[in-house]
């Protein structure tokens, strides 16, 4: 078994989140936060979201009427597919809970550093279409601000004041060894530092939730570390860290490349196809054996998306459950079930991103 290696740029093997939060130091959600959260979003409401940072202290805020906010970003270098989507949903069910701004910061320029072979334009095509895709999940367009670093380039005197302020060593000892192959790429961090404590140069000091998957942690944690010192004085960010959505193959995660994905740009025939081709399964080797024994919902790819996404009645998710570890429901009629989900929710995502196209420049910060 591949040994487990969770970092912002690689994740790799079985990966144990007990171990994580231990090693990044930080908390386990507790049942009296999950119990405020019982109206959101499935990912926050059933421990897909598992771990925080301050996350506490964000709800006290908002319970003693002072402002709070959401910023999460996305890194385009693709079209988007379905495991993009988690930190996005759970921004947009916290904005409908408690009526926060949301930032959504388009960091066309890491890809570009990262990405050997994604030119200059093509990063900018991505970040118009991720765009629209992201409109497309229905935030409020009063309280919803997205900016592209490569055009709202105000971000760049954020990111210098932020840069000044990180040393190497600082840097080393929080991401470790790092597999730079450009000086834009190890400028990075000062950029994703000035994401995360945007909120709080665009609309003065408070304190704004991060809601990302556990392998980009050591970010919040440098940034954390920025917002203490004294000469900023900035509110400490806090964080929401959710768990991988893993490919169709099974693996810990879902990559930007490959079979083991779906696309929001996939019609009913394609998903259809990926699902039944390749969706991992967590039941046995035959219908007899599988009806004597039942399926392992732990493994099996399907009902883990069902479960993260595309189910939103716990009642009917627990009915699901029941049948095909019991071996009632067979993996064609699991896959069958997660086929006219994603096929549904993709069908009617599609029509609105057209729809977004009429109100973008509601959305977009300007210089």
């Amino acid at each position: 078994m591949t040994k487990m290696k969770v970092n912002p740029w690689e994740v790799e093997g079985s990966v144990d989140y007990e171990k994580l939060t231990k090693k990044f130091g930080t908390t386990k959600i507790p049942d009296s936060i999950y119990k405020e959260l019982q109206d959101c979003h499935p990912l926050l409401r059933r421990g897909i979201y598992f771990s925080h940072r301050d996350f506490d202290k964000w709800l006290k805020a908002h319970e003693e009427g002072k402002k709070v906010s959401v910023i999460t970003g996305r890194g385009p270098s693709e079209k988007m597919h379905i495991g993009h989507l988690v930190p996005f949903l759970v921004a947009k069910s916290l904005q409908d809970k408690f009526g926060c701004d949301v930032y959504i910061p388009i960091s066309d320029d890491e890809k570009f550093f990262i990405k050997k072979n994604l030119t200059f334009e093509e990063s900018i095509k991505y970040s118009e279409d991720n765009i629209l895709d992201l409109i497309a999940l229905g935030f409020d367009p009063k309280k919803t601000f997205i900016f592209e670093d490569f055009v709202y380039t105000d971000i760049y005197k954020y990111a210098a004041q932020i840069s000044k302020r990180i040393t190497y060593s600082m840097a080393k000892a929080i991401f470790g060894l790092t597999p730079e192959k450009n000086i834009g790429w190890s400028f990075y961090p000062a950029m994703q530092a000035a994401h995360i404590l945007f909120p709080q140069f665009h609309s003065k000091k408070h304190i704004s939730v991060v809601p990302v998957a556990i392998d980009q942690d050591p970010f919040i944690r440098l940034t954390r570390d920025i917002a203490s010192q004294k000469d900023i004085a900035l509110t400490k960010p806090a964080a929401l860290h959710a768990k991988f959505l893993p490919s169709l193959h099974g693996e810990a995660k879902m990559s930007s490349s490959g079979t083991g994905l779906i696309f929001l740009s996939d019609d009913a025939k394609t998903v259809k196809k990926k699902i039944n081709k390749y969706a991992f399964s967590g039941g046995q080797k035959t219908t007899e054996e599988h009806r004597e024994k039942g399926g392992n919902t732990e493994v099996d790819v399907s009902f883990q998306y069902l479960r993260m996404l595309f189910e939103e009645s716990d009642e009917k998710l627990e009915e699901i459950k029941t049948k095909y570890e019991s071996g009632e429901l067979l993996t064609g009629e699991l896959k069958a079930i997660l086929i006219e989900k994603i096929s549904a929710f993709l069908k009617d995502h599609q029509k609105r991103k057209q729809e977004a196209k009429k109100n973008i420049d509601k959305f977009i910060l300007k210089n």
